[in-house]
């Protein structure tokens, strides 16, 4: 069952992109939003997830990737990070890293690359209140490449939403 997000937002998916049903089990904990590309590669589905949770601690966007990169390799084994950058923004501070993996989807072992964004929130009714949400595109290493750009087009339209917007 898909959980909510700790602050509302809006977003705007790439064109083709389908809303799905969130994943469900220990791999994909607290998946709010799901969504896939209409072309599968060797029989996996490239995927956009978004899930976040408050942060009232002062852990930062490169400590939260690190225990992402934690998690993920809890449940699929080794998982290598193949690129990191922190965006040092005034108005909204992000991480984004590529980590690459192998894990068992739709009964078959597969090689997959994650792309995720970390982003750092306020939230719009309580500013006191700090919420991060993160977003990830998987898909196989052949696929990647070519999903990337919409990824890319769609975190630029992630937005807080106060609950006005029409």
């Amino acid at each position: 069952m898909p959980t909510t997000l700790p602050v509302p937002i809006s977003f705007r998916l790439p064109e083709g992109w389908l809303p799905a049903s969130p994943p469900e089990g220990p791999d994909a904990p607290g998946v709010a939003f799901a969504a896939v590309h209409p072309v599968s590669d060797a029989g996996f589905t490239a995927n956009i997830t978004i899930d976040g949770e408050y942060r009232p601690d002062s852990a930062t966007l490169a400590q939260l990737a690190d225990e992402s990169v934690e998690r993920l390799s809890q449940v699929v084994g080794a998982v290598a990070v193949a690129h990191r950058h922190e965006i040092d923004s005034d108005g909204a501070p992000a991480v984004t890293q590529q980590l690459t993996f192998s894990a068992v989807a739709g009964g078959v072992r597969r090689d997959l690359v994650q792309s995720q964004v970390y982003l750092s929130l306020l939230d719009v009714r309580d500013p006191r209140e700090r919420a991060v949400i993160r977003l990830a595109l998987t898909a196989t290493p052949a696929q990647h490449e070519a999903v990337l750009a919409d990824f890319q087009d769609f975190v630029r339209t992630v937005r807080p939403n106060s609950g006005d917007e029409v």
